[in-house]
Parts: structure tokens; C-alpha cells; sequence
């Protein structure tokens, strides 16, 4: 009779544990390029790393009841939900500056191409968007994601996971995080715009025969994207400084 390859049960349910958690990696955590890549990529990329941590698997895991089971694959979801929310706060950070700033300045009527997602967004809105991938490549928080993942299967083995009040309280704390950092970059630039409405109108309001409403768009537009461009060298501290908050939160959460 021809040979017969057979899966034990116990491997089967650890390769799902595992698998639920790499997963977490490529669908929660907001790696560059990695939402814009085929879903089948994707699937085949943590299948393959699923397997590659095979002497990770947990081996008593078939003793489970389809109860525990559930229990165990919701643990592991909710570890990759934990760090992959605490990148995006701090993704986010450079891009809800970026919209604070374009809104004000008007260049929400400026739209192009959002690589990631393939849709129109704002000018500012995109560059701010590859900004935030380069310093994220740029400070090695790539590696750190990689390694803090390898690290959680030694301190928590698949299916041992367990969400702690510390740890969600400092994967929530990173909100503010987000928008104090949103608000020290715009702020320098919201300030200037106010200034130059103050400007027009106090213009408008000496000589009522000027027509600034044709120039108000251009100087604020020129305005903002030149103090943007200034602020640019001022982005990689402030983004640094946020993402050692970002590494610390993610080491408590995970308890390494």
C-alpha cells in the first residue's frame, strides 16, 4: 500500500497557534508596502514563517476541548492586535499632522495617488505617509517588530498569552502619544496660517476695495509647504522620541 502522510493533531492545532500569531504580524502591525502587496503573498509569506518556527509549536495542545481551542487562537490574535496598534499610533502620528496642516492650508483640494492604498488622498496626506515608512525603516523599528515576535514565543509560549491591565493601558497610553506629537509638529504651522488670515483681514478690513480672496489660497499654500519643508529636519527627533515610547509600551505589553 502506498505510504500515507499523517498530521497528529497536537502539531496541527500548535501550527494554528503559531499561524494565528505570525498573522498577526502581516495583517495588524502597518508595515511598509505589506498592505499593498496580493493577499496571496501575504498568506503564503506567514505560512512559511509559521512553519519555519515549528520547534515552537506547543506539543499539548490536542488535550484542548474546542473551547480551550478558541480561548487559546483568541490569546494569540490579541497579542498581534496589541503590537500591530501600537505601530499604527505611531504611524499615524506624522499623517494626522500632515491632514491638521493640508486641511488648513488647502490642500485638500490637492489630491494624488496614496501607494498603499491605491485611492486619491491629499498631497500632504501621501508625503507625510512615505515620511513615516522611511523613518520607520530608517530607525530599525522593522527589526525591533521582528525580534519583539521571536521574543514572545520564548516569554510566552503559543496559547499562553494573557492580556494584562498594565500591558493594555500602556498600549492605550500611546493615543496621546499620537496626537501630542501631531499637535508639535502642526502647531508651528497652524500658528503661521492664523497669522496670515489675521493678515488678510485686517487688510481687507483698511481698504475694502483689495480683492485678497484670489491671493489667501497661494500664500497659504506657499507658506505651509515651505515651513513643512523647514520643520522636515525636526521630524526624525520627534519621531524618534515617540517610537522609544512605542518600544517600551510594546515590551510591557508583551512582559519582555
Amino acid at each position: 500500500m502506498p505510504d500515507s502522510f499523517e498530521l497528529p493533531a497536537a502539531a496541527a492545532y500548535g501550527f494554528l497557534l503559531v499561524l494565528t500569531r505570525v498573522s498577526g504580524a502581516f495583517v495588524f502591525v502597518p508595515l511598509p508596502g505589506m498592505q499593498a502587496a496580493p493577499a496571496a503573498a501575504r498568506v503564503v509569506l506567514a505560512l512559511a514563517v509559521a512553519l519555519t518556527l515549528w520547534p515552537a509549536w506547543p506539543v499539548a495542545a490536542a488535550g484542548l476541548t474546542l473551547g480551550g481551542n478558541l480561548i487559546w487562537l483568541a490569546s494569540e490574535a490579541a497579542l498581534g492586535i496589541g503590537v500591530g496598534l501600537a505601530v499604527a499610533f505611531l504611524y499615524e502620528s506624522l499623517l494626522l499632522a500632515a491632514q491638521a496642516m493640508g486641511l488648513q492650508a488647502g490642500y485638500s483640494y490637492a489630491s494624488t495617488v496614496d501607494p498603499a492604498t491605491q485611492a486619491d488622498s491629499g498631497v500632504l496626506l501621501v508625503v507625510a505617509q512615505l515620511i513615516s515608512w522611511l523613518l520607520f525603516l530608517a530607525g530599525g523599528l522593522d527589526r525591533f517588530i521582528i525580534r519583539a515576535f521571536a521574543r514572545s514565543l520564548e516569554v510566552w509560549p503559543p496559547g499562553s498569552f494573557r492580556v494584562s491591565a498594565g500591558g493594555v493601558e500602556a498600549i492605550l497610553g500611546l493615543g496621546s502619544v499620537m496626537f501630542s506629537t501631531a499637535v508639535r509638529l502642526a502647531l508651528p504651522v497652524l500658528a503661521l496660517l492664523v497669522l496670515i488670515d489675521v493678515a488678510f483681514a485686517l487688510l481687507g478690513r483698511i481698504n475694502a476695495q483689495l480683492q485678497l480672496l484670489t491671493l489667501a489660497f497661494p500664500v497659504k499654500m506657499l507658506a505651509a509647504l515651505a515651513l513643512f519643508a523647514a520643520l522636515a529636519a525636526a521630524f526624525p527627533r520627534l519621531y524618534s522620541g515617540a517610537a522609544a515610547r512605542t518600544a517600551r509600551s510594546i515590551s510591557e505589553f508583551l512582559g519582555s
